[in-house]
């Protein structure tokens, strides 16, 4: 798949793929990588990748009629503009294939803006209504968190146990300690917390997973789970910024 490599003087490197716009690897300037990425994932296009950081949109998981999570984690994006450290890829009705416009005939375009600091990385998602009808549409940042131990990772220091499907509404900030660093998790704009894993079981029925990668990932992301009107001419921005705190 075609990537944007992103990087900071100080070390700090991210890689984004065109395929879905999606973040495949984060290192924070101290070299370790702060995503978790499926060895079983097909990473040649041809479905979604499991793990790093997939982009939901224009729906949220199966809550409505389209395709689940929405097409735009398996689109090809393209880069807008692009500097040592950050790019912006874009994504708009005439970049997707006639199955995708058919399944959601709306104009819009999508910016996702990555921002690279040495312990750093910030999103930006942005969606434009590029028509003249109002539309509907639900969206998230569906990251994979890598942890070194799930059972004993803490989000606000609160332990995870079995697995998890939790919906909550969205605080300014979470704190989620890794095992291998404390993460600080900010949003703007989005109205919900969305914790995911899916245990012994759900890995073990998952045919992109080994049995195992449960306990090597949490999945903590910011959503607009419930569909909201976007009215034409205009736009939604969310920010999301991921800390690693000394």
């Amino acid at each position: 798949m075609n990537e944007v490599r992103i990087s900071t003087p100080e070390g700090a490197e991210a890689i984004i793929s065109l395929f879905g716009a999606h973040l495949m690897s984060w290192k924070t300037a101290d070299g370790k990588e702060r995503l978790f990425l499926s060895q079983r994932s097909a990473l040649d296009g041809s479905a979604a990748v499991r793990g790093g950081m997939p982009v939901i949109f224009p729906q949220f998981a199966t809550r409505g009629d389209g395709l689940r999570h929405g097409f735009a984690r398996t689109s090809t994006w393209r880069i807008a503009e692009q500097a040592n450290d950050w790019a912006e890829l874009a994504l708009a009705q005439s970049d997707l294939p006639r199955s995708h416009f058919q399944s959601w005939p709306r104009a819009f375009e999508l910016r996702l803006r990555f921002e690279l600091k040495a312990s750093v990385l910030a999103i930006r998602y942005t969606v434009r209504n590029t028509g003249q009808q109002d539309f509907s549409w639900a969206g998230a940042l569906h990251t994979y968190f890598a942890v070194t131990e799930f059972e004993q990772a803490t989000l606000d220091g609160m332990p995870f146990s079995g697995a998890l499907d939790d919906i909550r509404p969205a605080t300014p900030q979470l704190r989620l300690d890794t095992g291998a660093g404390m993460l600080q998790l900010d949003q703007q704009g989005f109205s919900e917390w969305v914790v995911w894993n899916p245990g012994a079981e759900g890995a073990a029925a998952t045919a992109d997973m080994e049995d195992s990668d449960y306990r090597r990932f949490v999945c903590i992301e910011p959503a607009r789970v419930d569909k909201q009107v976007l009215q034409a001419g205009a736009e939604w921005t969310g920010l999301h910024t991921i800390s690693l705190i000394p």
